[in-house]
This record gives C-alpha cells, structure tokens and sequence, in this order.
C-alpha cells in the first residue's frame, strides 16, 4: 500500500513578511522615482531602475548593513519568491508590449524600414560579437563559453526598445512624422527579430554550443512560428472573440492572461525563452479584431504594479561599486561606446540609404538607440542563465539607462532642423481631430 506523500508546508510567517515588504518598499520606490523621472522629462524606468539600485548592494549595502540584510537577505528561496513575481509582470509586460504591434503599418513601410532596421541590426550585432570576444574575464563569468557569451552580448548590443521610441517620440510630437513612422516601423523589426535571436542564444546556452544544437533550435523555431500562424492565430482569435462575447467583464482580460502565460509556458518547454511565446501572443491578440480598450484596466496593473516591480527587482542586482576598478570601468565604457556608434551608424546608414536627409539620420540614430526596458529583461535573462556575471549585467543595465536618457534631447534638437512636410501636417491634423472628438461635451 502506497501512502500519499506529505503535503507541502506553506511558506513561514517570516518569509512571506519578507516578501510582503519586499514588495511594497520595491514598489512605492519605483513609483516614486518613476514619477520624478517623467517629470524630469526622462522615461519612468531610468527612475524604476534607479529605485533597485538605491536599495540593493551599490547603495544600501553599503549605508545600512543590517537593514539590507535583513529586508534582502541573500537567501535563495526569498529571492526566488521575488523573481517569481517579477517574470509574472515581464511575461505580461511582453505580451501587451505584442498586442501594440501594428503589423498593416509595418506592411506598408517594409522596404525602407528593412534598410534601416537591416543597418540598426546588423552593424552593432558584429560590433557587439566582437567586443565580446575582446572583453577580459571579469566581465565575461568563468565557466562561460566565450561564443555563446559573444552572441549574447552581440544580442543585447543590437536591440532597440519601441515602448521607450513610441512614447519618446510621442512625447515630442514627432510621431506623425515619417522620420517618427520609419523609427517605430524600424525598431518594430529589430524588437522581433532580437526576440528570436535571443530564443536561440538562450537554448545555445541551456543545451551547450554544438552545430547539431544551433540546428535544432533553428529547426524548432521555424516550427513555432509556423505554429502560431497556422494552428495558433484562429484558436487565439476564437478564444478572445468568446470572450468578448460574454457578459462577463473580466472574461477578456482573463483569457489574454491564460493565453499569454500558456505560450509562454510552450515557447519555454522547448528550451527557448518564455518571453517569446509571450510577444508572438500577443501579436496574435492584437491582431485578432478585439477592441483592445477592453484590456486597459489589464495594462494598468501590469504598468503601475508589475512592471515596476519588476524593474526595480533588477536595479537590485546592480552592483556599481563593481564599476570602481579601472579595467572593469573601461570595459564599461567600451560597451557602451560601442553599443552608442553602431546603432547610430547602423541606423544612419539605413536612413541614408532610404534617402533621409542628413538631420533625419541622426534623429534615426537617436530614436533607435533607446534601449530601455528590452535591454533590461535581456539582461535579466542573461543573468539567470549564467552567460552574464553581475559585472555584464550593471553595464548592460547602464547601457539601457544612458541610451534612453540621450535620445530625447538629441532628437528634439536635430528634427528642429528639418521642415514639416504637408502629408505630416495633415497627419498631425487628423491626429488632433481625432482626439477633440473624444474629449467630454
């Protein structure tokens, strides 16, 4: 006779306190500087990642010993808990990030935004392959093959990150413009096409670098996008068209939660990153006829709870007195050098190429430089793998902070020396109409 196992016991009344505070000291932080930082005119997750280091080991470590080991005791089940919490709002973070991808306007502008997002991409990928190869041992974690450490850094270098360019350039309105269009369609195709290399550098450094392994990764990735525009686009637009239909309120908002945490529970089964399957959901949400509206109490959460949560969790991993010693500081700075040129080189010489003006491409370069939020949860990720050591990691997060800091004033400044043309009037216009015609009475 087999006797059922023992049930689990529930967490201790001192861990979950922990957790409980952990999350509110967090989240209030976040909030705070996450406001501050808007109003100084930069996005509000440089003020969310500030949040993280101020009350991890660059900051509070160092001020307060005994309150920092005890509010974020270096115990691996705690962190666990936040982490937990953390990859719940990323995933959907993710998701509605891919329900905003307008794929009618990407048709429309492909040729172009397929030079300059080909020149964004490639261009600081090798740059960033080759620094990767080039950096010493304490950025690279021993025990880390040097290609696949290489193809990571090379990954994260190459990335631009839309939700930081949209509300940049809407911020400035500059959206209507076809130097803001070219940008956004631009970085649309560098956030997918970084999403899938990520996929397959990721499963390179579960499974280990072989020829056979980067085939079969490559193998299975072609099935999962022929998956998801086969079998998964009418199962996702019949589920979300059900929900829509019911009379319950939450219906809709459940299901995209269901959906996204399946897909991403799919894409991560097969040893590729879990926040894939939750961005090719999420295209297949948006796309699938739904009033989108109907998700905004979902997207609050996940913008004014989750997601600052979860940046805030990974400023708590910076570790900037790291950054003291000379070699690792100038290694620092060659990243982020790197990172900086070839985006703006890549992208300039795409806008070039596209036959915008001089000005044009130096917004282009500043637009598309903005790493901000996909630059941190490819960090995140590179962590939790292994492939980066906390070293890598702070001067990836750095490079996400500074590169969104610099595009606002940069772009104001050169599409100051451009001249409106009347197709963007007229958008601009529309725009304006369209919002009077919303607004009360």
């Amino acid at each position: 006779m087999t006797l059922a196992a023992a049930p689990v016991a529930p967490l201790s009344g001192d861990v979950l306190l922990v957790l409980v505070l952990q999350l509110a000291v967090l989240l209030l932080a976040a909030r705070l500087l996450g406001a501050l930082a808007n109003r100084l005119g930069a996005p509000a997750v440089v003020g969310e990642l500030t949040a993280g280091v101020l009350l991890g080991p660059s900051v509070l470590a160092h001020v307060a010993p005994p309150v920092s080991r005890w509010l974020f005791p270096p115990v691996a089940e705690q962190m666990h808990l936040l982490d937990g919490v953390g990859q719940l709002g990323v995933l959907l973070l993710v998701g509605l990030a891919g329900t905003q991808l307008d794929l009618g306007h990407l048709r429309k502008n492909v040729g172009k935004a397929a030079k300059i997002s080909a020149g964004g991409l490639v261009i600081p990928l090798a740059l960033g392959i080759g620094a990767g190869f080039a950096l010493p041992s304490p950025l690279r974690p021993e025990g880390t093959e040097r290609l696949v450490f290489a193809l990571f850094l090379g990954v994260a270098i190459c990335v631009s990150a839309i939700p930081v360019i949209a509300k940049t350039l809407i911020e400035l309105r500059l959206a209507h413009r076809d130097m803001g269009q070219l940008t956004m369609t631009a970085g649309l195709v560098d956030d997918v096409a970084g999403w899938l290399l990520l996929s397959v550098v990721a499963a390179m450094a579960t499974n280990g670098f072989r020829g056979s392994t980067v085939l079969v990764s490559l193998g299975w990735l072609v099935l999962v996008l022929i998956f998801t525009m086969v079998v998964a686009r009418p199962l996702v637009r019949r589920v979300m068209r059900w929900a829509s239909g019911t009379s319950e309120r939450g219906a809709p908002i459940g299901a995209v939660v269901i959906l996204l945490l399946l897909a991403s529970a799919g894409t991560h089964a097969l040893k590729f990153e879990a926040i894939l399957g939750a961005f090719l959901c999420g295209i297949l949400i948006g796309s699938c006829g739904m009033d989108l509206a109907r998700l905004a109490p979902l997207n609050s959460v996940v913008m004014s709870v989750l997601a600052p949560i979860f940046f805030a969790s990974a400023g708590l991993r910076m570790d900037l007195t790291a950054l003291a010693h000379p070699p690792l500081l100038a290694g620092a700075l060659a990243v982020l050098t790197i990172a900086i040129a070839g985006k703006f080189l890549g992208a300039a010489l795409g806008g070039l190429a596209s036959g915008l003006s001089r000005a044009e491409c130096v917004a282009l370069g500043a637009g598309m430089n903005a790493r901000g939020v996909i630059e941190v949860i490819i960090a995140m990720v590179g962590l939790r793998l292994g492939v980066l050591g906390v070293e890598a990691y702070t001067v990836l997060i750095l490079v996400a902070v500074i590169t969104s800091l610099m595009a606002p004033p940069i772009l104001r400044r050169a599409m100051a020396a451009t001249t409106e043309t009347a197709d963007e009037a007229r958008r601009e216009q529309q725009r304006m109409a369209l919002i009077d015609a919303e607004r009360p009475g």
